[in-house]
């Protein structure tokens, strides 16, 4: 009777020999997370690693062989990743989908200002922040400036233990009476999310010496001055470095698990597989948290037209390898938090520990803005991941009507190309510190490694 009843089972108790591969494979991922806080390192992160195993670089109109292993660098800030099988192209290209944007805090274009004896950069938060969370808490400042000459200056403040790092001010809950009783979505202010840099005056400096001295040692350093922030893109990330919660080190404390925690098992699923028959793309898109758009976001037709250039190339009919494509669209799910059981329905909840997770939808309260994966794609995943081993489960972000969310899933199955969400699940999701489990890190890297052969 018991085979007929489904139940999670924690991967402690279900694959207790895989636990040490696991704690292994984490060590890697801690150190892609400490050197890919942005997108344009998660970018270079990614295409060093791929390097290292044979990868080269590949721009749209170039030849596309079979055998080739290739990488699309877009931008700096989204790249697409691509080994090309023996079997005809007209079967279609296995997909693994993930972003490598996280919320934060974006620097304005004209942020500098000086107000009673302290230095401040206005900022512009990226993504679904609650911003309560960012305030009292180190930050370090990275991104680039591109100067009026068109020279690049690459910008990492905060992350060595002898740089100075960066703030923004909360208020002393002596005189915060009138603030306490916001609710915490108000209570603090987007255009009071301002960072502090600096305290101490130029010397001699009539006005505003302390901005001057601010960007006196900026010019120093980098060569930039005030008017080089105008194409610049800075942004304020969490300093703290990726670390083992808990005594038995069991989960992950960082800032970017998502989607972090899925782009990087997918890209060494891929980087790690001998299957040289099934042509496999990676992609590791911007935008995601911001509704995908833009030149590098996952709506963008660059997809498209390396799709279309790897079918041509290899003399087939691209709306077939659309057709017959697949994807696994990863990217994060809510972990069940049993200090917050009133928000979800544990049924359909996300159970840290018991594996990478599948979601036939996503979306918010009506399954507004998801692409509803078929029944009969979902059983053959489900097949997929039975055969390989993998731990997993099933789940869905919270109770129907608390809110929900969206991924790049709808924007790939629009181009025809049958797709479902997978992804490990989170605790304190899109807080500057998050939570993730060793074991479901391991298992979706196990999940991709399966969609790969």
């Amino acid at each position: 009777m018991e085979n007929l009843i489904y139940k999670k089972q924690s991967s402690y108790e279900k694959a207790p020999e895989k636990t040490e591969a696991a704690f292994d494979f984490a060590k890697g991922y801690m150190a892609f997370l400490d050197n890919a806080k942005t997108e344009r390192e998660a970018v270079d992160a990614a295409i060093a690693l791929a390097k290292a195993k044979g990868y080269n670089e590949y721009k749209i109109g170039d030849k596309i062989s079979v055998g080739d292993k290739i990488y699309l660098n877009n931008r700096a800030k989204s790249v697409y990743f691509v080994k090309v099988g023996s079997e005809d192209i007209a079967n279609g290209i296995r997909i693994m989908a993930a972003h490598i944007d996280s919320p934060r805090i974006d620097l304005k274009q004209v942020p500098l200002y000086e107000a009673d004896g302290m230095a401040f950069l206005k900022t512009h938060y990226y993504g679904g922040i609650r911003k309560y969370q960012w305030t009292a808490t180190p930050l370090a400042l990275h991104g680039v400036v591109v100067k009026a000459d068109g020279s690049v200056a690459n910008i990492c403040i905060g992350e060595d233990d002898s740089d100075p790092i960066f703030y923004i001010n909360d208020l002393l809950p002596h005189l915060a009476a009138n603030q306490s009783k916001e609710p915490l979505a108000t209570a603090i202010k987007g255009e009071t999310l301002n960072i502090l840099c600096g305290s101490a005056p130029l010397a001699d400096e009539e006005s505003d010496g302390i901005k001057k001295n601010v960007i006196k040692l900026l010019n120093e350093k980098y060569g930039i001055n005030e008017s080089d922030f105008i194409s610049a893109e800075l942004s304020l990330v969490p300093a703290a470095k990726a670390r083992d919660i808990g005594l038995d080190r069991a989960l992950i404390g960082s800032y970017g698990h998502d989607d972090r925690v899925c782009s990087y098992p997918a890209l060494m699923a891929l980087l790690d597989t001998t299957d040289d028959t099934h042509t496999i793309m990676c992609v590791l898109a911007d935008k995601e948290e911001i509704g995908s758009i833009g030149v590098t976001g996952m709506q963008c037709e660059i997809f498209t037209d390396l799709m279309e250039e790897i079918a041509l190339n290899l003399g087939a009919n691209p709306r077939v390898v659309r057709g017959n494509s697949t994807c696994l669209s990863a990217d994060v799910t809510a972990g069940y938090d049993p200090n917050f059981a009133e928000v979800y329905e544990k049924r359909n909840s996300a159970i840290i520990g018991s594996g990478v997770s599948i979601s036939k939808y996503t979306g918010s309260r009506g399954k507004s803005g998801t692409s509803d994966a078929g029944a009969e794609f979902v059983g053959q995943i489900r097949n997929m991941l039975d055969a390989a081993g993998v731990v997993w489960q099933s789940a869905e972000l919270g109770k129907v009507d608390e809110g929900g969310g969206g991924t790049v899933a709808a924007y790939i199955a629009n181009r025809n190309i049958d797709t479902l969400d997978i992804g490990v699940p989170v605790i304190s999701m899109h807080a500057p510190y998050e939570v993730v489990s060793k074991v479901d890190v391991y298992a979706a890297y196990e999940a991709f490694a399966a969609f790969c052969k």
